[in-house]
This record gives C-alpha cells, sequence and structure tokens, in this order.
C-alpha cells in the first residue's frame, strides 16, 4: 500500500470511529485529522469536504456490511445466517451500550438531512432490510418475507436504542434471545 493511501485510509478509519463515537456533526477536520495523525492541511488533498470523508465512511461500512453477508451466506441455511445476523448485535452489545448502533446512529443522525447524505445513510439500512428478507424468502416466506425482515430489524435497532439510552448491554442480550426463539418459530 502506498503511503498516499495509508494516510488516506488512515483519515477514513480515524473518521469512522469519530463519527461513531461522536456522531457527524460534532465531529470536525481537526479530530479526524488528529486520530490519523495526518496534518490538517493535509486532509483537503484527500477530501475536498467534510461530506466527503463520510462518503468514503459509509463506502467503508458498505463494504464490511457486504463482506459480512458474503460470510455469513457460507453458513448452511437462511435460519443459521438469520441466527448470525442476530447473534452479530449481541457481540456487540457492549459498544452499543456506549454510542449505539453503528449503522442506526448514522442512519439516525443523517436521516435529518436530505439529498444525498440522507441517501447514503438510507442505502445502509436498505441493503440490511434487503439481505434480511431474502434470508425470509429462502425459507418459504413468500410475501410475508418483507414483514418478518422489517420486523427482525425494527427490534434489533429499537433495542440497540434502548441499549444505548440506559447503558445496559443486558437489553440486547435478552432480546437476541427472544428473537432467536422467535426465529425458530417463525
Amino acid at each position: 500500500m502506498s503511503r498516499k493511501n495509508d494516510k488516506r485510509d488512515r483519515l477514513v478509519d480515524a473518521a469512522d470511529e469519530l463519527i461513531y463515537q461522536q456522531t457527524f456533526n460534532s465531529t470536525t477536520l481537526a479530530d479526524i485529522a488528529t486520530k490519523a495523525d495526518v496534518p490538517l492541511g493535509n486532509v483537503y488533498y484527500y477530501f475536498k469536504t467534510k461530506d466527503d470523508i463520510l462518503k468514503a465512511v459509509v463506502q467503508k461500512r458498505v463494504a464490511a456490511l457486504q463482506a459480512q453477508f458474503t460470510a455469513w451466506e457460507e453458513l448452511p441455511n437462511a435460519k443459521d445466517r438469520l441466527r448470525a445476523f442476530i447473534g452479530y448485535t449481541a457481540e456487540t452489545s457492549e459498544t452499543t451500550a456506549k454510542f449505539g448502533s453503528e449503522m442506526g446512529s448514522l442512519c439516525q443522525e443523517l436521516g435529518k438531512y436530505t439529498g444525498e447524505l440522507a441517501n447514503l445513510a438510507a442505502d445502509l439500512m436498505h441493503r440490511t432490510l434487503t439481505w434480511v428478507e431474502a434470508q425470509f424468502t429462502t425459507l418459504g416466506k413468500g410475501e410475508q418475507s418483507t414483514v418478518l425482515a422489517k420486523y427482525l430489524l425494527s427490534s434489533l435497532q429499537g433495542v440497540s436504542l434502548l441499549t444505548l439510552t440506559f447503558k445496559d448491554p443486558n437489553l440486547i442480550n435478552r432480546q437476541s434471545k427472544n428473537l432467536e426463539q422467535w426465529l425458530e418459530a417463525a
């Protein structure tokens, strides 16, 4: 990897972490430069605006999400893939209690915008919903697949919000167990 890409990657990684931990609005270019150990003036060489950095962060998150879906596709059946999806939320319960859902927090913040930034965030949620819906379709749920997918995703996002609000990772853990039981019955 060239040094040019290394600095750019460090900036994107730093922005991703800071946006997750403190929100997009409260993260400054100076914060990102400091965290990435890149001089502030160099940030503009890679990104003309703060919005451009956010676009790179969303691209990084889309790639990570797609990689996770690809890994789960290796599981033998759709119920196992959905259990892995639920389990992933439980695995992140400690950080969710501190900062909220990585995807949900960004979608909630950027959903208040209009235009490209709102669309970028919505795309993350849409990709997730589409993947979950495809799993229910594979399970033979037909027209109910959309309803089931929305229920599962909204349950996980809702409990993530409660976990953050009450700083209680056990909320996610309990809800994950409930959702696994629901999935078995579905």
